[in-house]
């Protein structure tokens, strides 16, 4: 009999099984789709369904670089227990999940094969749920470098890509620099006008509290607003291994931070 996209829509809906499952099921019953329920559950599929609902709060971060260093991709794949996550056949879904966000050029968990992100088999047999996270993915041509960064611990990891005549090292150090301070964003312009607003409000009361007349209060203000573009904005912060100098410094006149992805598991 032939099985077809409607039936197996019907039977995934019906269960909460992958698209893969679902059409295993109905070819190994003919099309009989109580029968094809029998089977997911005699298999163990069928339990995915009820472990939906479970809070994935541990996983992994995975980076996977291209073998020319010029494009890199990041995948954060989450489960329940930092026990799965260490996993071998968890940490390898993990890393085929990335490589084929490097491969397939893309940022968009949608645009991966259904199956690459269709956990539903891995998740009857360890018994937890299971959840593709975010993906990232960047790339440059021409003069650049790509930073990565992961966490001994897996559960954080960056990307950063950057232009202009930049070493493997200084881009490494801009990435290590992302893990520790997180930053919000690469410069002050990039800074969203409501959160801007909202900061120098806040300043703006905490001044007039303290009982500052108005023109000292908005100075206060521009002080205030310099201090918080060096805490999250990258390329004012402080640089972690030289408080001395900012990442801007550290860049110099010829090199520019285009884009970066930080991601923590639990965040």
């Amino acid at each position: 009999m032939s099985i077809t996209a409607a039936m197996v829509k019907d039977l995934r809906e019906r269960t909460g099984v992958g698209m893969m499952d679902c059409k295993k099921a109905l070819a190994e019953c003919d099309g009989d789709e109580e029968k094809a329920i029998a089977w997911l559950r005699e298999k163990g599929l069928s339990k995915a369904a009820k472990k939906a609902g479970r809070a994935t709060s541990e996983g992994l971060v995975t980076v996977i670089v291209a073998a020319d260093g010029k494009s890199a991709a990041m995948s954060e794949l989450k489960c329940e227990t930092d026990f799965v996550s260490k996993n071998e056949e968890f940490t390898a879904l993990a890393e085929g999940l990335a490589t084929l966000a490097l491969e397939k050029k893309t940022d968009k968990v949608e645009d991966l094969p259904a199956e690459a992100s269709d956990l539903t088999g891995l998740i009857g047999k360890i018994g937890e749920n299971m959840q593709v996270g975010r993906l990232a993915y960047v790339a440059f041509s021409g003069e650049g470098a790509i930073g990565t960064y992961v966490h001994s611990t897996k559960k954080l990891g960056v990307l950063v890509e950057l232009s202009g005549q930049v070493s493997p090292e200084v881009a490494k150090d801009v990435a290590m620099q992302i893990a520790a301070a997180n930053p919000l964003c690469v410069s002050p312009d990039q800074i969203p006008a409501e959160t801007l607003a909202q900061e120098k409000e806040i300043y703006l009361n905490q001044a007039k509290e303290e009982g500052k007349p108005a023109q000292i209060a908005e100075k206060i203000v521009e002080g205030r607003i310099r201090k918080f573009y060096q805490e999250v904005c990258l390329r004012e912060q402080l640089f972690i291994k030289d408080d001395k100098k900012t990442i801007k410094d550290l860049l110099g006149k010829n090199a520019e931070i285009v884009r970066f992805f930080r991601f923590a598991i639990g965040a």
